[in-house]
């Protein structure tokens, strides 16, 4: 009998957060390189999110080459105002791979409470075609297309729910075309925007 596996990272939610990123599923222990987000050093977030506010994919890759600089990353974070988890809280593994094809959902993450806790969030970026899915179908919404965002009232808040291309090298798209979609969203988080 296949075994359901509970998340096993804390919501990261910086109180002052306006932007709530979302995926999937972490991929299995035995592919981290960190105990956070995006823990599989082949997955390209961290180097998209490099690109986007340094221009320089390697930003927070640690001198060992292996590994993510995670003190950094997440005082990064904070400061940007970007919050993460994802959209399922309890999977089981169909294959032994991270694919999302390869999920199935025992237990949703209930966003919208997720949201209660983050008053600034105005905007909420899915990673990938499944946490798209999930999460467009709590609040009753079309899925956009990716690049694309849909606009919905969230308890009197307008809310934009972005999707972007899975941060994974198994979506057949160049890191910086991945990352030119995701600076759309981050752009208002720098202050020259």
């Amino acid at each position: 009998m296949e075994r359901s596996e509970s998340h096993p990272f804390e919501p990261f939610l910086p109180e002052q957060a306006r932007v709530l990123m979302l995926g999937t599923f972490p991929p299995s222990e035995k592919r981290w390189s960190m105990k956070f987000y995006y823990p599989n050093f082949t997955n390209d977030m961290w180097r998209i999110v490099g690109l986007c506010f340094f221009n320089n994919k390697d930003y927070f890759i640690a001198s060992d080459g292996k590994h993510y600089r995670l003190e950094e990353l997440k005082a990064f974070l904070i400061e940007k105002g970007i919050a993460l988890y994802d959209t399922c809280t309890r999977i089981i593994r169909t294959k032994n791979t991270a694919s999302d094809k390869d999920l199935e959902v025992v237990e949703q993450t209930d966003i919208k409470a997720m949201l209660r806790r983050l008053p600034q969030c105005q905007t909420i970026v899915t990673a990938g075609q499944l946490a798209t899915t999930l999460c467009c179908r709590q609040f009753g919404a079309a899925e956009p297309r990716v690049g694309e965002y849909i606009g919905l009232d969230f308890e009197g808040r307008q809310l934009r729910i972005y999707r972007m291309p899975s941060s994974s090298r198994a979506f057949p798209m160049s890191i910086e075309r991945k990352a030119e979609f995701y600076q759309q969203v981050f752009q208002f988080l720098t202050p020259n925007s």
